[in-house]
């Protein structure tokens, strides 16, 4: 992979598996340095870490465990990686979970924790991003921009989610909030972003492609007739941190292989 991160910072959030490993992985490939952050799992994230570090000689990395809905854990975090690596130039903001339920078994618990984790945490994230940015400026000879902010949302931002509200509203709220952020902020040319998968094969939804009744199952919402991979999204990501989408802010890049064509609808409903 081309270079076009070298000396870049990225901090990616939730990177200890699935989709945020293999961004981390694909920045890391693209030459930036990587924290990897993780809640649970030191192992799992030590050997993103070191996959990173060999494949990718020269290249600094190391982990970071933090509730990234806790203020005060996420800025322990940021103050850790300006001593580290001295600065911040790319933030994914990919951690994020699940606690379904149908809507009327829901628990306060369930709607909270999710909300926290996926909305409010990446509130936190992005504004330490943003006051690390301002302070810095552009560094020309680094990026075009004084920063980059990547919000992992996800089709259920636009697709309503039955039994999912929790989640469903969280993306949606992440939507509205990367859109304003990018207002708030194009001015300081820090551009904020947002990738929305579809189905993408990880370990967290192998139910839903792990046979062929199933695999063929999740092909009809599916146009595009594949589950989509891990790359498929970290290259997306790479593009987004990347000078070469410098006139890109404010937008959701949806990854999902026509998911939100309805594809229900392609012969009359």
């Amino acid at each position: 992979m081309e270079k076009v991160l070298k000396g870049q910072k990225a901090l990616v959030t939730g990177a200890n598996s699935g989709i945020g490993e293999g961004v981390a992985i694909a920045l890391a490939q693209a030459g930036a340095d990587v924290v990897v952050n993780y809640v649970k799992g030191d192992d799992t994230a030590q050997g993103v870490v070191e996959k990173m570090k060999k494949e990718n000689p020269g290249v600094q990395a190391y982990i970071h465990q933090a509730d990234v809905s806790n203020e005060a854990e996420v800025q322990e975090m940021f103050k850790r990686m300006c001593k580290e690596f001295g600065t911040i130039d790319i933030l994914v903001n990919n951690a994020g979970l699940q606690r379904d339920a149908a809507f009327d078994e829901m628990t306060l618990d369930q709607w909270n924790t999710v909300i926290n984790i996926n909305l409010t945490g990446q509130f936190l994230c992005a504004r330490e991003a943003v006051r690390e940015f301002k302070r810095r400026g552009i560094i020309k000879d680094i990026s075009c921009a004084a920063g980059k902010i990547i919000c992992m949302s996800s089709v259920h931002q636009q697709i309503p989610w039955g039994e999912h509200v929790n989640y469903a509203t969280s993306k949606g709220g992440i939507n509205m909030m990367m859109r304003s952020i990018a207002q708030a902020v194009a001015g300081d040319k820090i551009r904020v972003n947002s990738i929305c998968p579809g189905a993408i094969r990880t370990p967290i939804n192998k139910e839903a492609w792990d046979s062929e009744k199933a695999y063929n199952d999740l092909m009809r919402l599916v146009p595009y007739n594949r589950i989509g991979e891990v790359e498929d999204i970290a290259k997306a990501a790479v593009w987004l941190a990347s000078d070469d989408s410098d006139y890109v802010t404010g937008t959701s890049l949806f990854v999902d292989g026509g998911m939100t064509l309805y594809p229900g609808f392609s012969t009359g409903g």
